[in-house]
C-alpha cells in the first residue's frame, strides 16, 4: 500500500457515507440528503466504522466530515426515535451516538467539520465535537429540541464544552437557530466563508495540518482534551509529562535543529 492509498476489505454502504482518501486527507461525506443526513442508527454505524478504520491508519493525517444535500445534519432521526418504546433500545441508540462523538475526540487525527448548510440538534453536536469547523455563510446552527418537548441533553455535552455557558444556554433554552456569523462569534466555528470558497478553505486547513508532524499533533490533541477536564495543578502535571515525552521524540530534535539552522524541517513520520 502506498502512502496515498487506502485499502479496506470491508464494504461500506456508500448510500450512507462517501469516503475519499488522498494525500493524507480522509473526507467522509454524509450522503442521506432525503433525510437531511439524520443520524439514524445505520448512519451512525457507517460513520463509526470509517472512524475506527482511520484511527488505525497511519497514512491518514487529517479527517474532514462533510455532507450532501440541503442540510449538513438534522440530528437524530425522529421517526426512528418514535419507533423505539423499550427504554433499553433508546439508551442503546443514545450510547451509540455518544460513542461516535467520543470517537471524534479520541481520534489521533484532527477532524474538521465542513458545514455547508443547517446543523441542528445532534448535527450541531457533531460540529461541536470536531476539532475545527469551517462554515459557509449559508449555514445555520440550532439545538431546537425544547420546541418539540425533547431537550437537547446529549448535544448539550459537546456544545457546552465548545462555547461559553450563556451562549450555550441561549441556544438550548430558546431552540432558536443562529446564523454562521453568530456561530463564529460564539466560538462554534473557526471561520465563515462564502459557499463558493468553502471547499478551498477547508482544503487549505487540511493541507496545513498535513504539513505538521503527525505524532506530535496526535499527542497534542490527546493532551488538550485530557487537560481540559482536570484542575489547574493536575493539568500542568499532565502537560509537563507530555512535554517531556515530546522533547524526547525525533520530531522535536528535527524541528528545533531546523529552526536553529534556519531551514525547513523534514518530518519523518509524515506521508
Amino acid at each position: 500500500m502506498t502512502n496515498n492509498e487506502y485499502v479496506s476489505n470491508e464494504i461500506i454502504d456508500e448510500s450512507k457515507i462517501e469516503s475519499h482518501y488522498s494525500n493524507g486527507i480522509a473526507t467522509l461525506t454524509l450522503n442521506q440528503p432525503k433525510s437531511r443526513n439524520a443520524l439514524s442508527s445505520n448512519l451512525i454505524s457507517s460513520l463509526q466504522i470509517e472512524l475506527n478504520r482511520i484511527a488505525e491508519n497511519q497514512n491518514i493525517q487529517v479527517v474532514v466530515i462533510a455532507a450532501k444535500g440541503p442540510a449538513f445534519c438534522s440530528g437524530h432521526d425522529l421517526k426512528e426515535l418514535r419507533s423505539l418504546s423499550n427504554p433499553d433500545d433508546i439508551k442503546e441508540l443514545m450510547s451509540q451516538c455518544s460513542n461516535l462523538m467520543l470517537s471524534i475526540t479520541c481520534l489521533p487525527q484532527p477532524v474538521i467539520a465542513k458545514v455547508h448548510a443547517t446543523a441542528t440538534a445532534a448535527g450541531c453536536q457533531l460540529v461541536a465535537s470536531c476539532d475545527l469547523a469551517i462554515a459557509s455563510d449559508t449555514a445555520s446552527f440550532a439545538t431546537p429540541g425544547v420546541k418539540i418537548g425533547l431537550f437537547c441533553s446529549t448535544p448539550m455535552v459537546a456544545l457546552s464544552r465548545c462555547i461559553a455557558s450563556k451562549h450555550a444556554m441561549q441556544m438550548l433554552l430558546t431552540g432558536d437557530p443562529i446564523d454562521a456569523e453568530t456561530a463564529w462569534r460564539f466560538g462554534l466555528v473557526n471561520e465563515v466563508v462564502s459557499i463558493e470558497n468553502l471547499d478551498k478553505t477547508v482544503a487549505t486547513y487540511a493541507e496545513k495540518l498535513c504539513s505538521t508532524p503527525t505524532r506530535v499533533v496526535s499527542i497534542g490533541k490527546e493532551a488538550y482534551y485530557k487537560q481540559r477536564e482536570l484542575d489547574l495543578k493536575s493539568a500542568y502535571e499532565l502537560t509537563s509529562e507530555v512535554m517531556v515525552q515530546n522533547l524526547l521524540m525525533k520530531e522535536s530534535d528535527e524541528g528545533i535543529s531546523a529552526f536553529l539552522h534556519k531551514k525547513s524541517p523534514r518530518w519523518l513520520s509524515n506521508n
